[in-house]
């Protein structure tokens, strides 16, 4: 394939077999003409012989929805730039499988780009696609307009190397699609910057997000029904949450990932900027879901100026197993501690949390987060009876090297546990208690383990 090459270089190449260039389909590249058919046609063309190369020359193409086509390689060469049509009737939707819960939503599956059913296709190059801030008054919020890129029952899509900015909703939107790479994507602005969701009975499989860059007003990285996701080397930056699954995922990896706050782009319904959780597991959070959380792993990142690290809280019909955090520094949260609790009819199986260094902000007090417990979980994190850790209804939770630190002096505990039946704590340190707090407030904890040894029942002080 010539997507590199091409690319990279300022000439283009003459057109030769299996390379459609826009231009010989009369895209004019001005920024002003609509360029939809013309670009159509060179997708179509490509499509008829079999697969190949779509190339887009350096330009300002101005369209409506296009259609992607199976074994096609779509090139945005550099200085590329294709722009989304503020015509909202320019813009179509997919047909979404009936046993999807979002296809009742109509109009809001609207994309620039489109693909169904389709297979080996790569979207890549130097080039910019620019979802133009389309606003629709009539959407989602009164504002929401079309995706950049949205493609469904899809196996086998590349996406690399592209900048993607000012989305009218998500950047990268797929549904029930499988074996899909999105690396060294530069997404800023817009909503969610990548958005997969599966069913019930059709998850997404195989999914890669490596060394991309997020600076989005929505959750950079969401969704629900994921089955084998790495996520590594992104830098990560948002105006709520970093990444936030709404549902069952298995097999879900989070590798040497930097997320960063306050969010550089607005959150557009609100205009707030700051940085919500790092990373939260919330199944069952926007509607009723059902499956396991299995097989977290979140390992060898960093967090600064987020809310909360890492926010685990699961509804019924959601059984969460193995989650676990290991390698972590954090600095400069500012709302809530880590928590994994269990609001479900199982407890949570299995917590771990193992080389981790965390310095809040601190300030609360026990009046400051009166009754979130009792009134359960939101959508965001909130603050707890503790300032570093809050655990509710798990079996098992093991801590290992976990230093927890104070910028400046909280009343409450550092540390909270709640209906755990084994808890093992080896290397538990934490800073900057006031007023006479125990470190450690037990409730209702069956077997505990510090540093070797079985602690008493009741409260203890970690110093």
């Amino acid at each position: 394939m010539l997507l590199l090459g091409l690319a990279c270089q300022g000439s283009i190449a003459a057109p030769g077999p299996g390379l459609f260039n826009v231009r010989d389909s009369g895209a004019a590249g001005d920024g002003h003409t609509p360029d939809t058919l013309a670009i159509q046609r060179a997708l179509d063309a490509c499509a008829a012989a079999g697969g190949g190369e779509v190339l887009i020359p350096p330009g300002r193409y101005l369209s409506g929805t296009l259609r992607l086509r199976s074994h096609n390689t779509v090139t945005l060469a550099g200085g590329a730039r294709l722009i989304g049509t503020t015509n909202l009737s320019e813009y179509t939707q997919p047909a979404i499988p009936a046993d999807m819960p979002e296809a009742k939503w109509g109009k809001w599956h609207r994309a620039l780009l489109i693909a169904e059913g389709a297979e080996d296709i790569t979207l890549g190059g130097a080039g910019t696609i620019d979802g133009n801030r389309v606003f629709d008054p009539t959407g989602e919020e009164r504002m929401r307009g079309p995706h950049t890129l949205l493609f469904v029952g899809c196996r086998g899509f590349t996406i690399r190397d592209l900048s993607i900015v000012d989305s009218a909703n998500y950047a990268l939107f797929f549904q029930a699609s499988d074996r899909v790479e999105i690396r060294n994507v530069k997404i800023t602005g817009g909503w969610d910057g990548v958005h997969f969701r599966g069913a019930p009975d059709r998850w997404c499989h195989d999914v890669r997000i490596i060394d991309c860059q997020f600076q989005t007003g929505d959750d950079s990285i969401a969704g629900r029904y994921w089955e084998n996701t790495l996520i590594s080397g992104c830098v990560i930056n948002s105006s709520c949450n970093g990444i936030r699954v709404i549902g069952p995922a298995t097999r879900l990896t989070i590798d040497h990932c930097l997320f960063r706050g306050p969010g550089e782009q607005p959150h557009r319904s609100s205009s707030r900027t700051n940085m919500l959780s790092g990373v939260i597991l919330q199944p069952g959070a926007w509607d009723e879901t059902r499956g396991l959380l299995d097989e977290v792993l979140l390992s060898n990142n960093t967090m600064q100026g987020v809310a909360s690290p890492v926010t685990l809280w699961t509804k019924p019909g959601n059984p969460v197993g193995r989650v676990t955090v290991s390698g972590l520094e954090a600095t400069g949260v500012y709302r809530a501690a880590f928590s994994a609790e269990s609001w479900s009819d199982a407890p949570i199986t299995n917590v771990v949390l193992r080389n981790i260094h965390a310095e809040f902000t601190g300030g609360g007090s026990p009046a400051s987060a009166a009754g979130n417990r009792a009134r359960g979980p939101g959508l965001d994190c909130r603050p707890l009876a503790a300032w570093g850790l809050s655990a509710r209804r798990v079996e098992q939770l093991t801590l290992e090297d976990v230093h927890l630190s104070l910028a400046t002096p909280d009343s409450r505990p550092a540390i909270e546990l709640e209906e755990v039946t084994r808890a093992t704590l080896n290397g538990v340190r934490h800073a900057g208690a006031e007023g006479g707090t125990n470190g450690l407030s037990l409730r209702q904890v069956g077997s505990l383990v510090i540093d070797g040894r079985k602690a008493a029942a009741g409260r203890e002080k970690i110093e």
